[in-house]
Formats: structure tokens, sequence, C-alpha cells
């Protein structure tokens, strides 16, 4: 019987060693991620810093249209709701700005970059925006981008608001899963 030289077998071997860790290291985008329109999409080099659903309302108020004298229409506020992490523990708020901050204090300011309408009848857009941080060091600190996805309701509704109705507030419940994003390893310093 002949003997192999020992590097014979152990160079191949090494080599799928090497390309299984290398493969291993890939990121991928979660899955539940994977309906969101192209225009929504974050930087192709951001990783997922966090995923927290929200449940509250969208706050309009019945205003006279300014580029429409004598017309009225809902006009969004504000939004107001809480954010909860996958075991159901609220991890932060989401409010005017828009604004989005943690129990730690850290906070962030939204401004839409793309918005796609959303799948369901009577829901409010999908939205990537640009975020910025605000205050102290924390979970939000770093986010660069949030989407607002897989939402439902928060519309305000086609009727209600007229002449008599000015100034009215009205609080319409939704719910959506909001994506934070932060720069990818490659291109951050932290």
């Amino acid at each position: 019987m002949t003997r192999m030289p020992f590097t014979r077998i152990a160079t191949p071997i090494a080599a799928a060693a090497v390309a299984l860790a290398v493969a291993s290291c890939a990121v991928e985008r979660p899955v539940a991620t994977a309906d969101v329109p192209d225009a929504l999409a974050p930087t192709p080099n951001a990783t997922l810093a966090l995923v927290a659903a929200a449940n509250g309302v969208q706050i309009y108020t019945c205003r006279e249209k300014a580029d429409a004298p004598g017309t009225w229409t809902w006009q969004l506020v504000a939004p107001e709701a809480e954010l909860k992490d996958a075991r159901g523990e609220t991890i932060g708020q989401h409010f005017a700005g828009p604004s989005w901050q943690a129990r730690d204090g850290s906070k962030i300011v939204g401004t839409v970059q793309a918005r796609s309408d959303a799948p369901q009848a009577g829901a409010i857009p999908w939205l990537l925006l640009a975020a910025k941080a605000q205050g102290p060091d924390g979970a939000f600190s770093r986010v660069t981008q949030v989407q607002r996805i897989h939402t439902s309701g928060g519309t305000a509704p086609a009727s209600g608001c007229t002449r008599s109705a000015d100034g009215a507030t009205l609080r319409v419940p939704y719910t959506a899963d909001y994506y934070f994003w932060k720069p990818g390893a490659l291109y951050s310093s932290y």
C-alpha cells in the first residue's frame, strides 16, 4: 500500500475549512425584510441594529389647507407609539419629529428618504428614513437609517374634516415594524 504525503491530504481539507469559515461570515438581510420594495432598502453596508414593533396612534388635526382656502383636510401632527422588542418588553417610544427614544435615553430624529404605499388598504405608507442621533450613547445612538414597514391602520379618514370641525383632533390607531440600521463593520469606527 502506497502512503500519500500528509500535505496532499491536509491542503484540500484546510482550503475547504477556510472557504467554510469565510462563507459563514457573510451576513444576509433578515428574511422578514424580503417583502420590502428596493426603494426602501437601507444602504448596502448597513447592518441591523434592532427591530421594534410599534403600537400606537397617528394624531391628526382638522385644518384649512394653506394652498386651497375654503378646503379642510386632516393633517398629520405626530405619531405616538410604544416600541416593543420580540419578547414584548417596552424598549422605547416613537413621537413627533419623527423621533424614537430608547429607554436608555438615546434618541434619533428621522427625515424621510423614500416612501412606498403600504400593501394593506388603509395603512400608512412604508418609509425609509435617514436618522440623526441626539442625546446620550445607547441603543439608538449609532442608528443611521430606519425602515417603517408592515404597517396597519393609521390613515386619516377621507371625510369629517370641515369648517365646523376646524381644530378637531383625531387619534387613529396603527401598528408597524421599525427596523433600525447602523453602518456596517467595514465602514464603522465602532
